[in-house]
């Protein structure tokens, strides 16, 4: 540790290696939310100081960010340079390391667009949610991290089976699972731990140009961007206790092991109960990584995770998608609440691992090689079940499975990343080619008959011991199933400054296509070929504080071929099918005033989904496309510290959907679809640290989440089933120091009962309480 005697002010010079000044550094005290930014001598005055030990970073995007652990005494002036290396074009340090005042608004730029791009210059809008936020709200499951992402809302819960058990949100009016992390794909079939996020990226719209059609929503992306090793010794262990039978130890270990490598741990055991009456989760994950930079030019950086879930799922309760409901109000799911109609017998385990490995090669003083190599597994071992709707106002089946799956991905990218100049106009350029395949096997009995639930009197006629369901599924194997899916692609996107306050972007995707988009598929693709293009345009109004942008952006989705016949059921035969494709036009603006304390983002969009399956008026049994969707709407997000100690987050999105083209008898046509969520959603949350005097450290937090009415049921042929509209409010106290801090926290304050769905019911957590105690060295 650097130990020096000091005076309650900070004085310093910030230049690069050769000695020139920089300018626009932020150098920050990060315990106290302190601090300043270089002016264009690339000096700065922090003043103030209360007498203590502090990290004094200084960081700036396109330069490795430098950390000093100092203890500031009375009485004493205290000088401190720092030398910042030229790294324009290292991911790790653009996407983890850029500190800002506003500890809620975190620059996950690199991951956005593959570019060095700010914020205010990308055409795209996105959240980022840090890991402060995080541990502020003392969140421990992936849901809770993204209460706090405008416009998103969780339709199910990770049901553990293979191929799609991760969580299933709505974002612009589409389903989207989490299958990102750093950029690459990473598909899993259970929940997410959060011990490893350095930050989420909520990236909206149908980005299909820079990440592919395997992984997209045409709502968005969902990106975890994880925690990288730094260049000192130092972390924390923090455990929590709650509600629910709540045990939670999480430790981070960072390290230096030589001048040039560096090493960090992240490990976690979480064991929860459910809020009903049966049902847990129980987890160990551990994510070592590692960084090794062997020269100035070159760096190497392996990322890990190892995941161990186990968990027994309430089965999920679906309304009869085939007859007109039964149901009409929610009335009759209120007596069941806290019923599982479940055994923690009956449970499912979801290990997973996950590989990224990259070499960052800075080729010239305008060109960095970036070289990737991405694995992932993750498999499904345990018991599915799920309860349907038998159209008797009172009785549902249980349907169950002995599930046994494995997802293996691999991705491997190549990116050239330059800044240049073409005739004095500013160039920043991504080149890439994409190789990613994906394969899906399936070894799981099929679905027995496991009794009847009485949703009025709760009574179960069910078996629910694993020995007694697998003597009910012995007989019921439904053979080996896979999918394959292989894609190659070649990108290229490039921004130009026509002056310096106007940028124009420009990006095309070209993907070849071959296999089996599903297990379902009666026949692969043969060689499917696509073109994705992106348009940007951002007008600075006010440089580095206020921009005007729009942007089109275009995704697709690959659709399995299908056997159809005449009408008369003759002549069978296999028919293939062109890619859907989504386009979007966006327009709005982004603000950062008070250097980063304030930042927001206002746009509106509009995207059409075309070339979607629906049955042929003339022939029943055959399909054809032509099917649309319509997704508009608006979002508003706010990111905020006006004063030292207040941080806030906000948002409010309002989302219109409708089927605007359809075979009429589908009961789809001019219906809001059931994957597209509520129409409006809220999130706040607002916290306040005294910053200085005899309560320092003293801190508070408010909150919440409210969302409109939701159509979980939307169809003519069946009818409209609503689940109600709800506000549920969070609050925390809180007590920090140097080395250690103590949080409270109170999770739906009011005890509200609300429930979310897609085409199913499914009850939400009750009141719950936390505890956090963290220690930090």
């Amino acid at each position: 540790m650097h130990s020096i005697f000091a005076q309650s002010k900070i004085t310093g010079k910030v230049t690069n290696p050769d000695g020139s000044p920089i300018e626009f550094v932020n150098v920050v005290l990060t315990e106290v939310n302190l601090g300043a930014v270089t002016d264009q001598e690339g000096k700065y005055t922090i003043t103030s100081i209360k007498p203590g030990r502090y990290n004094l970073v200084s960081s700036f995007v396109g330069y490795q960010s430098s950390e000093r652990q100092i203890q500031v005494q009375k009485n004493e002036n205290l000088q401190i340079d720092f030398i910042l290396k030229d790294d324009a074009l290292q991911l790790d340090e653009i996407t983890v390391s850029y500190t800002r005042k506003n500890k809620f608004h975190k620059d996950s730029s690199f991951i956005v667009s593959k570019l060095p791009l700010k914020d205010i210059e990308n055409p795209q809008v996105y959240n980022s949610i840090p890991k402060s936020i995080l541990k502020e709200q003392v969140v421990t499951n992936f849901n809770d991290a993204l209460k706090n992402a405008t416009g998103v809302i969780r339709l199910w819960e990770s049901t553990g089976r293979g191929g799609d058990g991760a969580e299933f949100f709505s974002m612009r009016g589409f389903s989207v699972q989490p299958t990102l992390v750093n950029g690459m794909p990473a598909i899993n079939s259970g929940g997410l731990d959060p011990a490893n996020i350095e930050s989420l990226d909520i990236i909206k719209g149908p980005t299909g140009t820079l990440f592919g059609s395997p992984v997209i929503s045409y709502g968005g992306l969902i990106n975890v961007t994880t925690k990288q090793p730094y260049e000192s010794f130092g972390g924390s262990i923090n455990y929590i206790t709650g509600s629910n039978g709540l045990n939670r130890i999480a430790t981070d270990v960072n390290t230096k092991i030589s001048d040039n490598s560096f090493a960090r741990v992240n490990m976690a055991y979480n064991k929860q109960n459910s809020f009903q009456d049966a049902g847990y989760s129980k987890s160990f994950f551990i994510a070592p990584s590692l960084k090794f930079t062997p020269s100035e030019k070159l760096t190497f950086l392996v990322n890990t995770e190892f995941l161990s879930n186990e968990s027994a799922n309430a089965p999920m309760l679906f309304l009869n998608r085939n007859a007109e409901l039964s149901y009409n109000n929610i009335n009759v799911f209120q007596k069941s609440y806290t019923k599982s109609f479940t055994s923690n017998d009956l449970n499912i385990k979801n290990p997973s691992f996950g590989l990224q490995a990259q070499a960052l090669y800075k080729i010239s003083d305008s060109w960095t090689s970036q070289s990737v190599v991405s694995r992932s597994n993750t498999k499904a071992n345990g018991f599915y079940q799920y309860l349907w709707d038998l159209t008797d106002g009172e009785s549902f089946a249980r349907y169950i499975s002995k599930r046994n799956t494995e997802t293996n991905t691999t991705d491997i990218q190549q990116n050239f990343i330059g800044d240049f100049k073409i005739a004095g106009l500013r160039n920043r350029m991504v080149i890439g080619l994409d190789y990613y395949n994906s394969l899906l096997t399936d070894n799981s009995s099929a679905y027995a008959q496991n009794g009847t639930v009485n949703i009025q009197t709760q009574e179960d006629t069910g078996i629910l011991t694993s020995a007694g369901t697998n003597a009910l599924l012995e007989d019921d194997y439904s053979g080996i199933n896979e999918a394959s899916n292989e894609v190659i692609s070649a990108y290229i996107s490039d921004v130009i400054n026509i002056t310096p306050a106007l940028s124009v972007m420009a990006s095309l995707r070209l993907d070849r296509f071959g296999g089996k988009p599903s297990i379902y598929a009666q026949e692969e693709i043969d060689l499917q070929y696509a073109l994705s293009p992106k348009f940007g345009l951002v007008y600075q109004v006010l440089e580095e504080k206020l921009s005007v942008f729009g942007n089109y952006m275009n995704g697709f989705t690959n659709v399995p071929p299908q056997q159809v016949t005449d009408v008369d059921g003759s002549n069978p035969r296999i028919k293939t099918f062109d890619p859907e494709n989504a386009n979007q036009y966006e327009g709005g603006i982004k603000s950062n005033f008070l250097n980063n304390r304030i930042s927001a983002t206002a746009s509106y969009y509009h995207i059409t989904v075309a070339n979607r399956l629906m049955t042929d008026p003339e022939n029943i049994n055959n399909s054809i496309q032509g099917g649309e969707v319509v997704s508009q709407g608006y979002e508003l997000s706010l990111a905020a510290n006006p004063v030292n100690g207040l941080n806030i987050i906000a948002g409010y999105s309002y989302n219109d959907s409708e089927v605007t083209k359809d075979f009429e008898a589908s009961g789809y046509l001019g219906l809001r679809p059931e994957e597209a969520g509520p129409a409006e959603l809220i999130n706040f949350w607002a916290s306040y640290t005294i910053p200085t005097g005899s309560l320092r450290g003293l801190g508070i937090g408010f909150g919440g989440n409210s969302a409109s009415e939701y159509k979980t049921l939307n169809r003519a042929g069946t009818g409209t089933f609503i689940l109600p509209a709800y506000q549920v409010f969070n609050a925390s106290l809180s007590y920090s120091t140097f080395q250690y801090d103590l949080i409270f926290k109170v999770n739906n304050l009011s005890n509200e009962k609300y429930f979310s769905g897609w085409s199913t019911i499914t009850p939400q957590n009750l009141r719950n309480v936390s505890l956090s105690l963290n220690f930090k060295f």
